[in-house]
Parts: structure tokens; C-alpha cells; sequence
């Protein structure tokens, strides 16, 4: 005896078996469509010519270690709780070490210091001077022209700056971060 199935029952079977024909049809394309192409047969490898690229010099972790720890240590000798902050050629932080007791202001603007004497390669007290020439300088996202913040050169090429904040000055932060550049040496 044959058993007839009422018509939603054959609706819902019929539904259900199109789903599980579209799904796998549908992971059969999706399969073949993340599959990665084959290079086209002209694609080469192309080298730069050697006038086409630039070599930069950086900082090592230990020898921006070796800065800060200095720039701390100067920092200590007259008592003065401070933040320092080394960055790379680039602007990018390499590390920043806070002092005991140093404000919580201070470690941004360590950072600033640092990123803005490396991006002029010249100190912050020196492009503090340069703002009445041209005071929109300090507009520029990033940077602080307050004193302590000194760039790392070799060849006299910027390839770091260390940036001092928290001492009540930015003459002394300035000898501070001057110690540590003056460790690399």
C-alpha cells in the first residue's frame, strides 16, 4: 500500500531537499571561488634598481633601553620624577619608561617631545623658537614644542629622538633627555 503525503508535507520535503541541493552547490562555488587564481605566464618578479630604494639606520631595543635608563638616571642624581620616551626614525615608540612618582601628564607629552624633535631633527626648545615664524607648526598632529625632547643622529641623519617630560622645566627635561643621547655615544 502506497502512503500519499499530505501536500504541505511534500512542500516541506521538497524545500528541504532544495536547500541541501542549493547549499551544496553553493559550497562548491564558494570552494572555487576563494581558490587562489594562477598567475598569468607574463607576471615576473621585478627587482628595484639599487637608485630606486633608501637604507635607514635605527635604534635597537637595547640601545634605546640604554638611553632611557640614563635619561632616568640623570633625572634621579637632582631628584626629579619624569617620564621619558624614545621613539624611531619613523615617529613610532620604541618604549617609554615612567619614573616613580611622575605625573600621569607626563608620559604623552614624552611621547610628543620625542616624535617631534625626531621629525625635525633639531630639539624642541630650538623649534620652540621657530613658532614665531611660523606658529601653525603646532597644529600639526603629534607634536609638542615645549623644551625636552632631543633627536638621535648618525651621519647627521635623525634616527630617533628622546622626549622628556615631568621635571618642572623644559630646560631640565631638555639635560635629561640630552644624557641619555649623550649614553649612545
Amino acid at each position: 500500500m502506497k502512503k500519499t503525503l499530505s501536500r504541505r508535507a511534500r512542500l516541506t520535503t521538497g524545500g528541504a531537499v532544495l536547500a541541501a541541493v542549493a547549499a551544496g552547490t553553493f559550497g562548491t562555488v564558494s570552494a572555487n571561488a576563494s581558490a587562489p587564481q594562477a598567475a598569468p605566464a607574463a607576471a615576473q618578479a621585478v627587482s628595484a634598481d639599487s637608485g630606486d630604494t633608501t637604507t635607514t639606520r635605527h635604534l635597537t631595543i637595547d640601545a634605546a633601553t640604554k638611553a632611557a635608563e640614563a635619561t632616568l638616571k640623570a633625572a634621579e642624581k637632582e631628584g626629579r620624577r619624569i617620564t621619558v620616551a624614545v621613539v624611531d626614525r619613523n615617529g613610532n615608540t620604541i618604549l617609554t619608561m615612567r619614573g616613580d612618582g611622575a605625573g600621569p601628564q607626563s608620559y604623552e607629552s614624552a611621547i610628543r617631545k620625542a616624535y617631534t624633535a625626531v621629525s625635525w631633527n633639531a630639539t624642541t626648545t630650538e623649534l620652540e623658537g621657530r613658532l614665531e615664524n611660523a606658529p601653525n607648526l603646532k597644529d600639526i598632529p603629534g607634536t609638542l614644542f615645549l623644551g625636552g625632547g632631543v633627536p638621535v643622529t648618525a651621519d647627521k641623519a635623525p634616527i630617533a629622538g628622546i622626549g622628556v617630560a615631568g621635571a618642572p622645566s623644559g630646560a631640565l627635561d631638555e639635560k635629561f633627555a640630552q644624557a641619555g643621547a649623550e649614553a649612545l655615544n
